[in-house]
Order: structure tokens, then sequence, then C-alpha cells
């Protein structure tokens, strides 16, 4: 896909972080020790996703947002606007000009700890790879990037700068996620055997819209070059890829569940995909849609997209990419062992001894006995924080581990791992759905490295 066809306008839905040592007890202190109180951000990508990451990073005192850039005007006002309602100073604007290497120059001007990039997909791994060239940490949305390639080569550079990198992937940092995590962490699931997770989110509204920059969702039929935020740049990749598009959101707390990287790897991935029909019945079924250029679109990507992964220590793991259909919200978790499971679609956990036999328990008193130590702490200051508060966890935990100079609680390794599902789903599927094995990033390092964090709250 061409890199011109994208503007950095507007920034991919929801991304995010698992807790580390970063997000621990004693991390602030950690931080104080350093010398090293408050940081200077810059921010890449002020569309909407931009400006929601932005909304955490000005309410911190600790925090100077110095830098923005984006090359549409119109978010760069609004993003201007957040940083000026909470009394912060003016930072350095850059791509008023429309430059798509407005990034390069706000990377060479230095004066940055670290930079987030909220960019469309197509240009985080180019982006990420210039701040680490620049030895300016990175904090980078979902994905990492595009094709098999972009992994490889921003792992290389990682490891061959020594940049901190970090995967800004929310939805580890749930609540009921990481309360889940603790009971992995105390066996009451036993020897776990088998996982899932995905991305079921109906996405018609963000893929079309009318291309009125005051009504990004919905309201129209347009994408490309006729569309406004997500729709101008999302929806190309359902007319040209098939594939799990989006893998962060389920993986991520199934490979911290697992250990993945940390004792346990995948080593083999495939994926199928169903016939795509959603996004052309969405388009005919809107007020004149039939008789609209893009009723002739042929869209590529499956309605449902199913992808399986074996780890070495004999878990497997489905994720399920769902956003052309009109279903509710769901990720779909299920995490299931040998003494019972948990399953966030019916908020319900079955526990071999303790449930009644073939009955479901209510998930919300487990979740208040397991309550992870970081959700204990911090809650009231995620209240109100973009998805749950788990927006205000992500970018805690990026400041965090920048002032005390400490590992990422989603690392480099972390980051290709994840989203390289992308890439292969897209071969398997394109090879008629063959069973491919699963390249280790790590190179070995996977046997020999640790949990991020263990029951007491340290490496």
């Amino acid at each position: 896909m061409n890199r011109r066809n994208f503007l950095s306008a507007s920034a991919a839905l929801a991304g995010g972080a698992m807790a580390g040592s970063a997000l621990l007890p004693g991390a602030a202190n950690a931080a104080t020790a350093t010398g090293r109180d408050k940081v200077r951000l810059g921010l890449i990508g002020t569309g909407m996703r931009g400006q929601v990451l932005l909304a955490e990073l000005v309410r911190r005192d600790d925090v100077e947002v110095v830098a923005l850039c984006d090359i549409e005007p119109i978010m760069l006002k609004h993003a201007l606007g957040q940083v000026a309602k909470a009394g912060k100073p003016r930072p350095r604007t850059y791509g008023e000009d429309r430059d798509q290497k407005a990034y390069q120059r706000m990377l060479d001007a230095g004066g940055l700890d670290g930079v987030i990039i909220a960019t469309p997909w197509e240009f985080h791994a180019p982006m990420a790879i210039a701040a680490m060239q620049a030895k300016i940490p990175v904090g980078c949305e979902v994905v990492a990037g595009i094709t098999l390639q972009d992994h490889w080569d921003v792992l290389n550079t990682q490891l061959k700068t020594g940049t901190p990198y970090m995967l800004l992937e929310n939805v580890c940092y749930r609540r009921d996620v990481m309360a889940a995590l603790q009971m992995v962490r105390a066996g009451l699931f036993g020897e776990l055997l088998h996982l899932q997770g995905g991305y079921q989110h109906d996405l018609r509204a963000v893929k079309f819209n009318s291309g009125n920059p005051a009504k990004p969702y919905g309201g129209g039929v347009e994408f490309g070059e006729k569309g406004w935020s997500e729709a101008h740049w999302r929806t190309q990749h359902s007319v040209e890829r098939n594939g799990e598009l989006y893998p962060s959101h389920g993986i991520g707390p199934c490979a911290m569940y697992t250990k993945i990287n940390r004792g346990n790897r995948f080593t083999r991935i495939n994926a199928f995909a169903t016939k795509a029909r959603g996004l052309h019945d969405y388009i005919v079924k809107q007020p004149g849609g039939a008789q609209h250029a893009n009723a002739k679109v042929k869209f590529k990507l499956g309605d449902v997209v199913t992808t399986t992964l074996a780890c070495e220590n004999g878990e497997t793991i489905i994720l399920q990419h769902d956003t052309s259909l009109p279903r509710p919200y769901s990720l779909g978790f299920r995490v299931q062992g040998t003494d019972g499971l948990w399953m966030d679609l019916n908020n319900s956990i079955h526990i071999e001894g303790v449930s009644k036999p073939h009955q479901w328990d209510d998930f919300k008193a487990y979740q208040d006995k397991y309550e992870h130590p970081v959700w204990r702490k911090y809650a009231a200051q995620a209240e109100g924080a973009g998805h749950g508060g788990m927006d205000f966890f992500v970018i805690h935990a990026f400041v965090e581990a920048l002032k005390a100079n400490a590992p990422m609680p989603i690392d480099i390794y972390d980051a290709v791992t994840w989203s390289a599902i992308t890439p292969l789903s897209e071969q398997s599927i394109a090879a008629n759905f063959q069973t491919l094995d699963f390249p280790d990033f790590t190179g070995g390092q996977w046997k020999a490295r640790k949990p991020i964090f263990a029951l007491d709250g340290k490496y």
C-alpha cells in the first residue's frame, strides 16, 4: 500500500500495553532516585486516537508535551486546543505544510525524552524506526508494522540502537483482564490449555462516513480520498487485505497468561476467512447507497477471520477478527485450564470444586478478590480515562518506564510477535489456509526470559 495514500490526521482505535515494573508500587521512587521526575514528549498523529492519548498526557504533572505533529491542520488545531484548555504551554508544531516528512523534522529538532506514535498503521514502522535511530524512545500505537519485513526492520533497529520501544496495547490493562491474570498466576484455573480472544467490533460506521470533519463516524458511505478520519485510510485495508488485521487486543492478554516470549512461544499459525459480504451490504442499505460508486467496490477482507496459534508448551489460542457485520462489541476472551475457565462474553467463571457442577458463577466476586494491585492503587486516577480507564494505565506505564529508565512493559519482542500475526495470517489465507511456522523473534531468548511480573509485583 502506498504510504502517500494515508494521512496522519487519523489514528488507530484503541491500543495499549501490559503492566510491568513501571506500574508497580515503588516505581515512582525509582524514578525519583534517577533524578528524572518529568519527561518531555512529542506526539505524532493528533487525530481521534491521538487526542485521546493527549488528554491523558496533559493531565499529568510529570509530562511536558513539547511537540505535536500532524499533516491535517484541523486535527492539529484541536490538539492545540486540548493543551491550552489544560493550561499547559503551547508545544512546537509540525505538519501544517502537509509535508509527509514533518515528523522527521520534529525528531531532528531534538529536546524529546520520548515520542508517541498515533498515526495510521502504514506509518508506524517507518516512524518508529526513525525515532529509534534518533535515540528517542517510542510508544507506538498498535500495530507495529504492515509486512513481515516491517516487523524484522523494527526489531533490528531496536536491537541495533538500544532505544526503548513499547507497543501501546491497552486491553492488557482492562480491569477484568488483569484480575484474570492474577487468577492465572495463582493457579486458579489449573494448568492452562486453551485461550480465546479477538477483535469483534462493528466498525461499519467507522469505515464509512460522509466526509464531513465534524461527523467522523457514519452518516454516509464515503471512504478513501472522500472519507474523513479512519474512513480516509482504514477502510482501504479491507479492500486490499484478508487476514487478522488487528490482533493485539486479543492476543496481548492471552500472551501474558501463557508467558509468550518468557518461557513459552508461538510455534505454528493458520488462518481461515469467510466470504466478504458485510461492507457491501452496509453500503447498499444506506440511502442512495445502491447507486453510489462504492457499491461496486470488491472488499477482500473476510467478514470473520479465525486464526489459530499453537504454543511450545502445548496451549492453543484462537483469535477472531469480526468488524464488518452487525454485532455488539466483544473481545471474546476465554481462559481455560484443567480446573475451570473464565469467559468474558457472559462475564462468568466456573471453578471445579467451588462452582456447582455444570453451572456458571458471576465473575464479579472473583474479580474483586483478585483485583490487580495496579487497579487497587490507581483506580481513582484512572476514572474518566478513555476505554474504561485503560488509556490512563497505558500512558502511565510508558511514562513511568521512561522516568525510571526501566524496561518497557510491552517490549520490542512482544510488539513484533503479537503484531506479526497479521502478515502471517494473510500469508496463510492466501496459501489456501496453510499452517505456517511462527518466527522466533527472540532468537531463542524466550527460554530464559522471565515473566513480566510475578505475584509479588517484581521481576
